[in-house]
């Protein structure tokens, strides 16, 4: 069995809040040795809704050579670190769409035994953050697989303040993620990449 452990990065994002994370998840995840996928979902959102907001299009235009993501990329992956901006305290429908597409995976026991973490973006302060990545840890739960997150094991978390996973507040898209959002991202990568690893050689061995 290969050693080094397969990170796949899957995301959505509209104006770029939530792909800047997921950036900041692929760096850290290498840098911690492992070998990264960073995917995007596939946009549902009609074209004239896209246009009619710049930032909107510009993300679409900045990042129309992001790979979408396929399911064969969960199949791949022994850690997988999902993101997404939160919509009435959810993950938004782009993110869920794809998840929807797991069932063959599901049934045949490919997505267990798997790390999996989340990250999330929200307009406003106190928008959700929290209940959307709860949410997402109960589709790992049905998948069979172990949630890592960044609890307070660094003492940045006691000022970051979500110990779910990585968050961050843009004021509608308006502020890009600070120090405190990506340094708490990169913690997530981290340590999701470090318990996979873990994981990876335990069952390796037997």
């Amino acid at each position: 069995m290969d050693g080094q452990v397969k990170v796949a990065v899957i995301y959505y994002s509209a104006t770029g809040i939530t792909y800047q994370m997921a950036q900041a998840a692929c760096e850290a995840a290498g840098e911690a040795g492992a070998e990264v996928r960073l995917r995007k979902v596939r946009e549902l959102a009609p074209d004239e809704a896209i246009r009619s907001n710049a930032g909107w299009q510009a993300h679409r235009l900045e990042t129309q050579d992001v790979m979408e993501a396929e399911i064969d990329d969960l199949a791949w992956a022994d850690v997988v670190i999902l993101g997404s901006p939160t919509r009435y305290g959810m993950i938004a429908a782009q993110l869920k769409q794809f998840i929807d597409t797991t069932g063959p995976l599901w049934a045949n026991g490919a997505l267990a035994n798997k790390v999996y973490s989340g990250f999330t973006s929200t307009a406003t302060e106190h928008g959700g953050q929290e209940s959307t990545l709860l949410s997402l840890f109960t589709i790992f739960y049905h998948w069979g697989g172990v949630v890592v997150t960044p609890g307070y094991t660094d003492p940045s978390q006691f000022v970051a303040g979500n110990p779910y996973g990585a968050s961050h507040t843009s004021n509608n898209g308006e502020i890009a993620p600070d120090n405190v959002a990506l340094g708490a991202t990169a913690l997530t990568a981290k340590r999701a990449v470090q318990m996979g690893a873990a994981l990876k050689r335990g069952l390796a061995g037997g």
